[in-house]
């Protein structure tokens, strides 16, 4: 699902990218300007991506009880999902490269077995119990989507191998790894300069063009594109180099098939200054103890309904 298609490469190159080039970035809201306004955090206070970018609590009361009244709950069902599906994908991204390094470009053919009878993520490696809610279907599902998901990046990631042998004859392990798998799964990366987590990890990046990539199990929201956005900084702030391309991976399994969307989009100036305003925002929460209030409407689903309700 990291893999970008035919069509997506070309509205990647000659669409997005060239128009990025031409919009233009300003300066002061390049990561590397981190020590000046409006980029420098105003608070001695570190937040996760999340944190910032993510709005399913209206008001934000979720991090005021999270920071400031150090409530902790356990994810919800969705979360839980989500987070085994990430690791599957981790998984046989890892395995596949570690396959290839052991095996070598000469015993082509054991790459392609052994990644053939890599078994979907195992439960023992799952990071926590998964709760199967009301439905005792829900773990069953889980295992059926594990499957799928992984049996179709299996077929990618061969067809992709397959494609750069017949081109490279004289290739080695570590070009075809960077040919065939070009991106970098869970990298982490120090927000600390941008007042954000230490601690961070982005799903993928992918290259040689930075792409920030964001995986996605749930319906599309328009505060998705500050997750890249914040990413898109942290790595500027680290590497300087710019970062202008994100892509949100929307991902739903629909009878045993696995359908897959993507938003391509350009990590524009509007979204950098709303990614700073609204660091800014809970930052302020969390330091003066602020309580925005419960919402008019929460969901049932939200860990924290218990504690608003």
């Amino acid at each position: 699902m990291y893999f970008f298609t035919d069509e997506e490469k070309k509205n990647l190159y000659r669409g997005l990218l060239p128009k990025a080039r031409e919009m233009g970035v300003a300066d002061e809201l390049r990561g590397w300007n981190w020590p000046f306004p409006p980029l420098s955090p105003i608070y001695d206070i570190l937040l996760a991506i999340y944190e910032v970018a993510g709005a399913y609590c209206p008001t934000g009361r979720d991090l005021y009880l999270r920071r400031v009244k150090g409530i902790k709950t356990r994810p919800n069902l969705a979360m839980q999902k989500g987070t085994v599906l990430h690791g599957a994908l981790v998984h046989l991204i890892v395995a596949a490269k570690r396959i290839i390094y052991e095996e070598g470009v000469a015993n082509y053919q054991k790459i392609v077995t052994r990644l053939n009878e890599l078994p979907p993520y195992p439960p023992e490696c799952w990071p926590g119990e998964v709760d199967t809610g009301e439905d005792p279907e829900n773990y069953a599902r889980l295992l059926r989507n594990v499957k799928v998901l992984t049996d179709f990046e299996k077929s990618r990631l061969i067809a992709r191998i397959q494609e750069i042998l017949v081109k490279q004859p004289y290739i080695g392990e570590d070009s075809l790894v960077s040919l065939a798998i070009p991106v970098v799964v869970e990298q982490k990366l120090d927000g600390s300069f941008l007042g954000l987590s230490p601690n961070l990890s982005t799903d993928a990046v992918t290259y040689p063009e930075p792409v920030i990539v964001d995986l996605k199990f749930g319906r599309p929201q328009p505060f998705h594109r500050l997750n890249t956005t914040g990413y898109a900084l942290v790595m500027e702030s680290l590497y300087e180099f710019p970062v202008n391309l994100g892509c949100l991976v929307y991902a739903e399994f629909k009878d045993d098939r696995l359908l897959v969307r993507k938003d391509l989009h350009i990590i524009s100036d509007e979204l950098r200054q709303r990614f700073c305003e609204i660091r800014d925002e809970k930052a302020r929460l969390v330091a003066e103890e602020i309580d925005p209030g419960v919402p008019e409407n929460c969901p049932a689903s939200c860990p924290y309904f218990p504690f608003c309700r």
